[in-house]
């Protein structure tokens, strides 16, 4: 309870608190595009570059854009050779999908808890078409962080451009929970010096825009 009250209330590192003043992004097919509870894509913004994953490394019917898909595919293609299992298990969703998934949060669990564990509609990063959730041998993306695969995601994935988005710690800046599952796609340059720097997202397009 602690945890979640500090979520829906800390001021982000631009001193707005969370889901006020929210801002429309301009640019939403910007690679480094910060979706974000301070930052709303449109309601009709759909990637016009989705790819499906191939259905060795995804499950059925999963969708990112044409860079991040070729990405995602030649990570887990490389880590297969090393004796690991990276699958993708959800990856672009649409705004309406990400509505419904909210509501049943809501309805479910309490809004509390859905403000903790899942974004707004328009809020999510897997409206970009460059966002994905992950499991392991375990075959269970929650208990990810307990698999085989999870150190290897977390020193390999930003040679490949993925970053992990919802870092431990990080909460009071990216308004989310821990996630360990969770990759955004930002191209190799910038999620090498996101992982060299340790740092979040929305603390390196304040650097950027500094």
């Amino acid at each position: 309870m602690v945890i979640i009250l500090i979520l829906l209330f800390f001021y982000d590192d631009n001193d707005e608190e969370f889901y006020t003043n929210i801002k429309e992004i301009k640019e939403p097919n910007n690679i480094t595009v910060l979706v974000n509870k301070n930052n709303i894509l449109p309601k009709t913004y759909i990637p016009n570059d989705l790819r499906l994953i191939n259905n060795r490394y995804a499950y059925s019917n999963k969708y990112l854009r044409e860079e991040a898909a070729i990405n995602f595919e030649n990570l887990s293609a490389d880590a297969k050779v090393l004796g690991y299992r990276i699958i993708a298990t959800s990856a672009f969703r649409d705004y309406e999908y990400q509505e419904k998934l909210f509501n049943e949060y809501t309805n479910s669990k309490g809004l509390e808890y859905a403000l903790l564990c899942s974004a707004k509609p328009g809020h999510s990063e897997h409206q970009t078409g460059l966002a994905v959730d992950v499991e392991g041998s375990n075959k269970d993306y929650d208990e990810f962080e307990k698999s085989i695969e999870f150190n290897w995601m977390k020193e390999n994935a930003h040679k490949y451009g993925f970053i992990l988005r919802y870092p431990k710690g990080k909460e009071y800046i990216t308004g989310f929970k821990y996630e360990p599952w969770h990759y955004r796609y930002v191209g190799i340059k910038h999620a090498t010096n996101i992982y060299n720097q340790n740092i979040t997202l929305e603390e390196y397009k304040k650097r950027l825009n500094n």
